[in-house]
């Protein structure tokens, strides 16, 4: 199957691109971020979780979270542009919401295809929130092994063990965790609140996400939680990494082109020597660089998203291409955005430091560029013997 014309970017995709960007410019703009995450400077301060839970319900309302639930179970079912599109928005505005973790979810419970999964799409489509548990090695973004471990009976299940860098597990309701049983590995959809269920925040330089390493002891859960029997989990989630890589780059993206804007503008209006300090090449050409590498990852973020619902056998490949590319262009939009600033761009009150955070981690989040393209080159030429 080839792509269609503009990457299958329709009509709809653009309104709710629009939308999303004309929704975050009114509830979340850079004071109201800033005053919503930035209110403590001290490097030392504890790990919390800050987010607008009503600007959250309106998002809801709108039916943002039903955008990547395939109409069968109950969602709006658009391709993974229009979803990319939208996530783009939220990179922009950095918002701190369930979003992200809950579309990232969305894309591997639809992989399960189980009555189970089902279900737990359905209340996503009415605004339910959910994030990953599935990281369970310190250090790597393979689907590995877990040392999450269930237990598994005729009436229920039973967790026990530790899940890493959950995202967003402050914001969330339920969480998909990953266990491996006797049957291989599953994946089982958790109650945040459930007996037994710990969530630990960790302290990251992110002040847009929160993040968690989760602690289940002894949790219970009925059979209907088994989002994915034993020995299907990992396929189950090989197949959604393709989207889940995408939309982290598209988050990336949108931020870049924040970082972008608002250093072009800045260059135009501060005064140095008797000229904006756009009149200089040393400040024209990095911002035109940065320009140059955000349209090149984003027209492979869009490939990659339209690979996915036309041409999957590509897609692995093509996000792969995206999120490596994606990566490189985040750290050089962060670094120009912040040294073009010039001495405010290093205070806390300029709120460039807001994005360049939230691309620090979102650079090294489910791989770094040099990961990628080492899966790349295993893809195209085959992995290097030992």
């Amino acid at each position: 199957m080839t792509q269609p014309r503009d990457f299958g970017f329709s009509e709809e995709a653009t309104m709710l691109k629009d939308q999303a960007r004309r929704f975050l410019l009114r509830n979340c703009d850079d004071s109201k971020l800033m005053a919503l995450v930035g209110g403590n400077p001290d490097p030392l301060r504890e790990a919390d979780c800050q987010w607008d839970q009503q600007v959250w319900k309106e998002i809801v309302d709108l039916g943002w979270p039903a955008v990547a639930v395939p109409e069968a179970a109950g969602g709006i079912g658009m391709h993974a542009t229009a979803v990319a599109g939208l996530v783009e928005e939220v990179g922009r505005a950095a918002l701190p919401s369930p979003l992200n973790a809950t579309i990232h979810s969305t894309y591997v419970l639809d992989a399960c295809q189980t009555m189970a999964a089902t279900a737990a799409l359905g209340k996503i489509a009415e605004g339910g929130t959910m994030s990953l548990a599935t990281v369970n090695q310190v250090g790597s973004w393979e689907v590995a092994d877990t040392d999450v471990t269930a237990a598994v009976a005729a009436d229920g299940v039973t967790l026990n063990g530790t899940s890493w860098y959950v995202q967003d597990a402050g914001k969330v309701e339920h969480f998909l965790v990953k266990a491996r049983s006797e049957g291989g590995v599953g994946l089982y959809v958790v109650p945040a609140g459930a007996e037994g269920v710990t969530v630990v925040l960790d302290s990251i330089v992110d002040l847009t996400r929160d993040q968690a390493h989760i602690e289940f002891r002894n949790v219970v859960l009925p059979p209907e939680s088994v989002a994915s029997e034993p020995g299907n989990g990992d396929s189950a989630m090989a197949k959604a990494l393709p989207a889940i890589h995408t939309m982290v780059a598209a988050d990336m993206c949108g931020a870049a082109e924040w970082q972008l804007q608002t250093t072009a503008e800045y260059a135009r209006t501060r005064v140095q020597y008797d000229r904006v300090i756009g009149f200089f090449q040393a400040v024209k050409h990095p911002i035109v660089d940065m320009m140059i590498m955000i349209d090149h990852a984003r027209s492979l973020i869009y490939n990659a998203a339209c690979a996915i619902d036309h041409e999957p056998e590509e897609s692995r490949l093509l996000a792969h291409m995206a999120k490596a590319s994606a990566s490189d262009m985040g750290a050089y939009a962060s670094n120009r955005s912040v040294q073009l600033h010039g001495g405010i761009g290093y205070t806390w009150e300029c709120h460039v430091h807001l994005r360049f955070k939230r691309q620090m981690h979102s650079q090294v989040f489910y791989g770094d560029a040099a990961y990628h393209r080492a899966k790349m080159a295993d893809l195209m030429i085959g992995p290097i013997a030992a």
